[in-house]
């Protein structure tokens, strides 16, 4: 009954943009009489009302801050603080090894690679400054590449802040094929005819999936069921029914390019944590009366952090491999003397 009041109160509310000069900050805010409630980047006033019981402020900019978490229900504030994001030095100035005490790495990551390769890479390479905490805030699949957020040291803390922002996606998807994975990570399993689907079907059945929708997620993925994860069972050849789970898709902007292949779609999204994109090509598919899966993806944001802001990991890798040498070439210099 609290929250369904809560709910009605925010609806009846006015919202505005807020602008906060020196902070680094930008918000939407609901004024309800004298209480004032802020959401980042809410598409729609409605959708925000009936949606999280939490609310969050985030930093636009790349140096340390904090995080206000607001219950929508009791008011009570919470106060994170976010780690340092360690993005590329001007120059040929070397990363400064301090902040991984408490940082969060910006990373572009590379085709091929899970992210928790990265996370191992990383542990490992860090070895020669000690012991240090290494943890990702939000998993990207081997065949994606783009901004992987690596949280180390007392940054790992804020791993559930990072996951929470909204994230923001480029990439193609193929008509007329399925995969069991519903990405270019299988063979292909299934073909429909695709010929027949004009431009403006295609942005009718992306209008049908945009907004607050429930989604299905993929037999191969690591969500839990009964203590097993998904992917496990699919391995083994078995499809369960999985419970739809509540998403929110901001912008679903899909397109053929006019010189390009028509059997390929070129994408952009917007969306909420929790959202599968290789689902969203597979919906997309059946909205159509065909088939589809995945065939490249790209993150390009996790709420206001950018890939272009990114490290590329090769370089990263030889930067600290660079401190590693500079430290034990010290160590051997003091040796000597000694």
């Amino acid at each position: 009954m609290q929250m369904d009041m809560a709910r009605t109160s925010l609806m009846l509310g006015r919202l505005e943009r807020l602008y906060f000069p020196g902070t680094c900050l930008n918000a939407y805010q609901f004024k309800v009489a004298d209480t004032h409630i802020s959401k980042f980047n809410v598409p729609r006033p409605v959708d925000w009302a009936v949606s999280l019981q939490y609310v969050r402020f985030r930093p636009l900019s790349s140096r340390a801050s904090t995080a206000t978490e607001v219950n929508a229900v009791t008011q009570k504030t919470k106060v994170i603080e976010l780690p340092k994001s360690i993005t590329v030095p001007p120059g040929d100035e070397l990363v400064n090894l301090k902040d991984f005490e408490n940082g969060a790495l910006l990373i572009d990551k590379p085709i091929g690679w899970t992210s928790f390769d990265v996370c191992g890479k990383l542990r490992s390479t860090l070895k020669f400054t000690g012991k240090v905490k290494v943890g990702h805030a939000g998993t990207l699949d081997p065949m994606a590449t783009g901004l992987l957020i690596v949280c180390t040291g007392k940054g790992t803390k804020a791993c559930d802040t990072f996951m929470a922002m909204s994230k923001s996606y480029t990439g193609t998807i193929r008509l007329g094929e399925g995969t069991n994975t519903y990405d270019a990570e299988a063979r292909v399993s299934e073909r429909m005819p695709w010929e027949h689907i004009t431009d403006d079907e295609i942005v009718q059945a992306a209008s049908s999936l945009s907004g607050n929708i429930m989604q299905v997620p993929p037999m191969f993925s690591a969500i839990k069921v009964k203590g097993q994860k998904l992917y496990d069972l699919a391995r083994e050849g078995q499809v369960i029914e999985r419970e739809p789970r509540p998403v929110t898709i901001t912008t679903f902007s899909v397109k053929r390019l006019k010189d390009g292949d028509p059997q390929e779609l070129h994408f952009v999204v917007e969306c909420s944590k929790g959202t599968y994109i290789r689902s969203l090509a597979y919906d997309l598919g059946r909205a159509l009366g065909t088939v589809a899966h995945l065939t490249s993806l790209r993150r390009e944001s996790i709420g206001d952090f950018n890939v272009t802001h990114a490290w590329e990991f090769p370089k990263l890798l030889t930067q600290l491999s660079t401190h590693k040498e500079r430290l034990t070439s010290v160590d051997d210099e003091t040796a000597s003397i000694s």
